[in-house]
């Protein structure tokens, strides 16, 4: 297999983990190709983010923005299956319930919804909308780009630093278990740079400084929290710091900072 076609089955492997989009029948499925393919997970942000700035011109063109970003949220949605939510549910009702490691990695295992999980789910998806309600119409587009982009480059940063402290081999995210080397996560870099750089094209560049600014420091916190409560991460945890992350983002753009 030559270098250009081995790393198209690694995006493709990372598509076909964190989306469900469909991807050509020759990638293959092993947990050293989910390893190679953490590389690649902003550039699956770039895809999710750009179905969703295409729902969102779409419906646009027909729709006040409210329902346009409505859209553009359900194609997101459904693109991933509400992967990274369901994680941001999970780990929220294991960290609001939970008193001790085993305790919160059992309650996070659950299937079952709780208070807390609904609670966060809930006003996740609701300052997703506030915020890009109240983002000019023609800059949304590129601020999902940038937002799914970037987040998934955060999400990605924690493997470089965390431990994975589930034991059991069923775990969907097993394969994520070792730590992602700095080269890989340089790559995951430049492919948030391209999201990026589609939001320099269309709306100011000054913005990024505090969305950038909240979205890391969304990712540190979350980090530590991941550090006091269970000494590393999970899949689930990994798909909380994706959605933290990304709502960081679009408030970073509509921050109006106080002169001092």
């Amino acid at each position: 297999m030559t270098l250009l076609l081995r790393e198209l089955a690694y995006f493709f492997a990372a598509v076909r983990f964190f989306t469900r989009l469909p991807v050509p029948a020759w990638v293959g499925h092993s947990a050293e190709m989910l390893q190679a393919a953490a590389r690649y997970f902003a550039a699956v942000g770039l895809l999710v983010g750009g179905l969703g700035a295409a729902a969102f011109w779409l419906a646009a063109q027909v729709w006040p923005q409210p329902v346009a970003v409505l859209a553009s949220l359900a194609a997101t949605l459904y693109a991933t299956g509400a992967f990274h939510e369901d994680g941001l549910s999970d780990m929220v009702d294991g960290f609001g319930g939970g008193w001790t490691r085993e305790r919160i990695l059992d309650i996070m295992k659950d299937s079952r919804v709780g208070s807390y999980g609904a609670t966060a789910l809930f006003l996740a998806l609701a300052g997703k909308v506030a915020a890009l309600c109240l983002l000019p119409a023609a800059w949304v587009p590129a601020a999902l780009v940038a937002g799914h982009s970037v987040s998934r480059c955060c999400s990605g940063a924690l493997l470089t630093r965390l431990d994975y402290v589930r034991e059991d081999l069923s775990s969907k995210s097993k394969p994520l278990a070792n730590r992602m080397p700095l080269s890989a996560l340089a790559v995951s870099a430049l492919f948030a740079a391209a999201g990026l750089a589609l939001w320099c094209a269309a709306a100011p560049a000054a913005l990024l400084l505090p969305a950038l600014f909240l979205a890391l420091l969304a990712t540190v916190w979350l980090a530590r929290l991941m550090l006091r409560n269970l000494g590393g991460y999970t899949g689930d945890c990994l798909g909380a710091a994706q959605q933290v992350s990304e709502i960081a983002f679009y408030l970073g753009l509509l921050a109006q900072w106080p002169a001092i």
